[in-house]
């Protein structure tokens, strides 16, 4: 999680006991809360977000803001616990990612859901 000072700088409140002022900045809370070992899925994202069928938002926010608030991108996947990326554009390296972090597979490119879902 980024420091203090970076999330400042980065114009996000850290103080959890404030609102998030955005859509953006509550999905941006959530990605980041999303614990070591554990999945969730763009829908429940932008479900916990209060985003009706925001999803692609939550997409949207992982391709363009990952690197700028250390979002940990490998987290989120589909609902069905697929990841949703192609092994070239980053789906191998999410796998390892996950892998390291002692998350389980069902296929090669399915998280088994039901052991590593996070439930908030």
């Amino acid at each position: 999680m980024p420091e203090p000072l970076m999330w400042s700088m980065m114009g996000i409140s850290q103080d959890c006991s404030k609102p998030p002022q955005t859509s953006s900045e509550r999905i941006i809370r959530l990605i980041l809360a999303v614990p070591y070992g554990k999945v969730a899925s763009y829908g429940q994202i932008a479900a916990l977000a209060g985003l009706h069928n925001g999803a692609r938002q939550v997409v949207r926010i992982l391709h363009s803001s990952s690197g700028k608030y250390k979002l940990p991108w490998h987290r989120i996947v589909r609902s069905d616990g697929v990841i949703a990326l192609s092994a070239e554009s980053g789906g191998v390296l999410q796998k390892e990612l996950l892998l390291s972090e002692g998350v389980t597979f069902k296929t090669n490119i399915q998280v088994d859901i039901k052991t590593h879902g996070w439930k908030p």
